[in-house]
């Protein structure tokens, strides 16, 4: 009966240090696709953080390059309305030289002098001085068309500053804010990128995982399985050792009865007892 219990523990301890091998095997393989996605998933991390900081920059620029346009496009209109202010200065400087008179400006005002310091210095009759009064005013009003010619002039030539300024600034601010959108549009593409790597290591980790869950359920299985083999091992050296008992407790029978007979010759033919002989004959009470 001992034997085969013995060489059944034998076999189940074989299989049991073959299922824990594989166990661990499998334990440490699991361990590795976790270690995997683990380093992957901090991967994930940085480039999503990566990404957030580039989405930060793009909205920026995107920010600055709104506010150009706006400053382009005021620039623009208000160019406009400076060069529609020139279309309407040049009509009337045309209209103004149509009226220009023959004499300079310089003449003019010498020619107003010379009669104003008449009438005031020489006595004249009356019709003398209206008459020279009207030649002054004649005068005045056609250095006055020569004053609005000069005056026209200047505030185009000032107009004409205004209009290249703000067309300067237009053209800066274009030119500003297209390389910002360009800047801009290749800061967003690297952010796509980003995002585009992070998804694909996404897929990566997540396939990492299914391996790590497959792999921990089979370990989990052959751990299950040493279970339930190292309950069965235990109930077989449980039952040896109950086999072992009886049949020492037999064999105990046996060498207590050989020795109750041996002793009870020994009483018979009153041959000197031991202690032990001596001892089992009184507990039998043959003495």
């Amino acid at each position: 009966m001992s034997e085969p219990l013995q060489q059944k523990i034998e076999k189940l301890n074989q299989e049991l240090v073959s299922l824990k091998e594989e166990r661990n095997k499998l334990n440490l393989e699991a361990k590795k696709w976790a270690e995997k996605r683990n380093a992957i998933h901090e991967q994930i991390k940085d480039l999503r953080i990566k990404a957030a900081d580039l989405k930060e920059k793009r909205d920026n620029l995107n920010e600055k390059v709104q506010e150009l346009k706006s400053l382009r496009d005021r620039a623009k209109t208000k160019r406009k309305e400076k060069h529609a202010q020139i279309l309407k200065l040049k009509q009337k400087l045309r209209s103004l030289t149509e009226r220009k008179p023959s004499q300079s400006m310089y003449n003019l005002q010498s020619e107003i002098e010379k009669l104003e310091w008449k009438i005031q210095t020489t006595s004249l009759p009356v019709k003398e001085e209206e008459m020279l009064i009207n030649q002054v005013r004649q005068f005045e009003v056609q250095l006055s068309v020569h004053k609005q010619i000069e005056k026209s002039k200047e505030k185009l030539m000032v107009l004409r500053t205004e209009e290249k300024t703000l067309e300067t600034k237009a053209k800066s601010c274009h030119e500003n804010l297209s390389e910002l959108a360009e800047q801009s549009q290749k800061i967003h593409e690297e952010m796509l990128e980003t995002l585009n790597k992070a998804r694909n290591l996404k897929v990566e980790a997540d396939s990492a995982h299914q391996k790590y869950v497959e792999i921990k359920k089979q370990a989990q299985n052959l751990h299950q399985k040493c279970v339930k083999l190292l309950d069965k091992i235990k109930t077989f050296e449980k039952n040896l050792q109950k086999a072992e008992e009886k049949k020492q407790a037999k064999r105990q029978r046996e060498l207590l009865k050989e020795l109750e007979e041996r002793a009870s010759e020994k009483l018979k033919r009153g041959e000197k007892l031991t202690w032990e002989e001596f001892k089992l004959l009184t507990e039998k009470g043959k003495i």
